[in-house]
């Protein structure tokens, strides 16, 4: 009997070790943008580790050095990819300093290759921590590169995120184990409370300066609310009111005219707010970050 139980425990986590398998998918995000060689030396380090690597951009616009923003784009875009992708993000104004380089495997079976300097914030909250190692730089580092130390992107992140998931290397490889732990940053939750619902403006949808909320759409529903219906919505950045009206709730921006303020849940189901085919953050001077609160209520 105890020998079919152990048998069991050895195939459950073999299982598990397939589910998590590398599947030899790199996508890169950082805060270079394009207007050097930065994000191509990356992709060159990798390819050379592996030609048969596929490797995508998630984005290489992060304002520069915007924790924040690199922490929330993963969030945005990790959980759409196949287990086992290798995801490396470097937004690293601390490049060279004590802070830890890493891997976290998450609970959902995705590797981010980063430092931990607060970017694995959203992604350990929603996704979950399975595992995470310290990158050892005597094994995972490119050759001849340890004279640099501006460039962690490309000698340490880059070429270790392609050795795992090529599977030049297994997750074990890649150095010890470190507590289930991440450098957090602060940042204001959303609550419901005596029929409002107040939250913060963690990043604005950029392209078209729609102002995205971390307010649930199951928050919203709280309010009794349905498509169609008004809401009054005020925009705070610290103890300054920046907006306040009443908005109508959509499904689409089309069920409004052009140049309508609108609210409506966005693609990751949080409350939004928009100007139809306009920029609300230019319209009204809204932005995100940390001193910006939205409220909400009917």
């Amino acid at each position: 009997m105890r020998i079919i139980y152990n048998v069991a425990v050895l195939l459950v986590l073999f299982v598990k070790q397939l589910a998590f398998a590398q599947n030899g998918l790199v996508v890169f995000q950082s805060d270079f943008g394009l207007k050097d060689g930065a994000v191509s030396a990356m992709k060159g380090v990798a390819l050379g580790v592996s030609s048969e690597l596929k490797l995508f951009d998630l984005t290489h616009e992060i304002p520069a050095y915007d924790i924040w923003e690199a922490a929330y784009r993963l969030h945005q875009t990790v959980p759409y990819y196949p287990k086992g992708t290798v995801f490396v993000s470097v937004c690293d104004p601390g490049v060279g300093t004590e802070r830890h380089s890493v891997v976290m495997l998450t609970n959902s079976g995705h590797y981010i290759v980063t430092p931990d300097n607060g970017t694995l914030t959203l992604v350990a909250e929603h996704l979950g921590i399975q595992e995470i190692r310290q990158i050892d730089e005597d094994i995972n580092r490119l050759k001849n590169s340890n004279a640099s130390y501006t460039f962690h992107g490309r000698d340490v992140y880059a070429y270790t995120a392609a050795r795992l998931a090529s599977r030049t290397i297994t997750f074990e490889q890649v150095g010890p184990t470190l507590p289930n732990e991440v450098v957090r940053l602060s940042y204001q939750k959303a609550a419901y409370a005596n029929g409002i619902v107040q939250g913060n403006i963690p990043v604005l949808d950029v392209q078209y300066g729609n102002v995205w909320s971390n307010i649930s759409k199951a928050m919203i529903d709280q309010l009794g609310v349905t498509p169609g219906a008004k809401l009054r919505v005020q925009i705070f950045q610290k103890d300054k009111i920046l907006y306040d009206k009443l908005v109508q709730l959509v499904n689409t921006f089309g069920e409004v005219p052009i140049g309508t303020d609108v609210a409506y849940i966005n693609s990751l189901l949080n409350f939004s707010i928009a100007v139809n085919q306009g920029n609300f953050s230019d319209k009204y001077k809204v932005f995100s970050g940390a001193d910006w609160t939205i409220k909400v209520s009917k």
